[in-house]
């Protein structure tokens, strides 16, 4: 029997998931389709329901606005995500003839990998830029970084909720600020975290730059597309280290990987390489 898998979304069609997992898929030898469904939240019940009666599903990639209304809809959350509340991922799992989808959190590996190939080692100095689901991860991440204390901002404080929770879940003490006032603590930061969409740090990027003052950290721009975003180039051109959201995206798919086919360790650099080659980024990026 034929297996598939796809990634969840709204809007979903920039998505590299696709062309991560595929190729994964395929250096392994195995026989699973992996598409992007485009799924809003209010559609999510319905499409849950149908996948649950559907034979050969494997997992669930899960993006925004999904990652907090996914929770309700597995059987179980397990790890990370069961404190955050933020689901980005769905392993259908057989247990006594009967498939159970569990939760998972593949996002705060993502990050924490992506920042530690750039240098970071511990306790850095940080800010968060939005307050979403993939914010929330981060929180997580940071805490995993050794970092006590971060910086969140954000344009409506309303809605830091997710960001919110994962710092008392994880313990990270975090201070919510408005995005107007984001520009000189985010360019002396010695970690940031950008989890805004495509463009919406375009005006963030040009207080920086008229700051003048350089941005000696590194940026994490989850943001992949366009790339490079506006931010990046002027944190680039302040001095700073930057990682694209594919590097983090890349993590996280590894992490998918190994849970949807069950096998471990066997998902080892030979097919890191080929993820790699299929989106463009610099082989064995970890």
């Amino acid at each position: 029997m034929s297996h598939r898998a796809a990634v969840l979304g709204h809007p979903i069609s920039h998505s590299k998931s696709p062309a991560l997992h595929s190729a994964a898929y395929s250096k392994l030898g195995l026989d699973i389709a992996y598409t992007a469904v485009d799924l809003t939240e209010q559609a999510l019940p319905v499409f849950m329901q149908r996948v649950r009666n559907q034979e050969g599903w494997r997992g669930l990639s899960v993006t925004m606005p999904l990652k907090a209304a996914m929770v309700a809809e597995v059987d179980e959350v397990r790890g990370v995500a069961r404190t955050l509340g933020v689901v980005n991922t769905v392993a259908f799992e057989e247990s006594d003839g009967a498939v159970r989808r569990i939760g998972y959190n593949t996002d705060v590996a993502g990050i924490v990998n992506a920042v530690r190939n750039a240098g970071v080692v511990t306790s850095p100095s940080a800010v968060v830029l939005g307050g979403g689901g993939t914010a929330a991860a981060a929180v997580a991440a940071l805490k995993d970084l050794g970092t006590a204390h971060a910086q969140l901002f954000v344009r409506d404080p309303s809605r830091a909720t997710d960001a919110l929770a994962a710092a008392a879940g994880v313990g990270l003490a975090i201070d919510v600020r408005p995005m107007t006032e984001a520009a000189t603590p985010t360019a002396s930061a010695d970690v940031v975290i950008s989890t805004l969409p495509p463009r919406a740090a375009d005006s963030l990027a040009a207080e920086i730059a008229a700051l003048g003052c350089g941005t000696p950290g590194v940026l994490l721009d989850v943001a992949y597309d366009p790339w490079p975003s506006r931010i990046a180039t002027v944190w680039q051109a302040g001095g700073g280290a930057v990682v694209p959201g594919l590097e983090m995206l890349l993590y996280q798919a590894v992490e998918q990987v190994r849970l949807f086919t069950g096998l471990g360790d066997e998902v080892n650099g030979a097919v890191i390489d080929v993820m790699c080659d299929s989106v463009g980024l610099p082989r064995r990026a970890f």
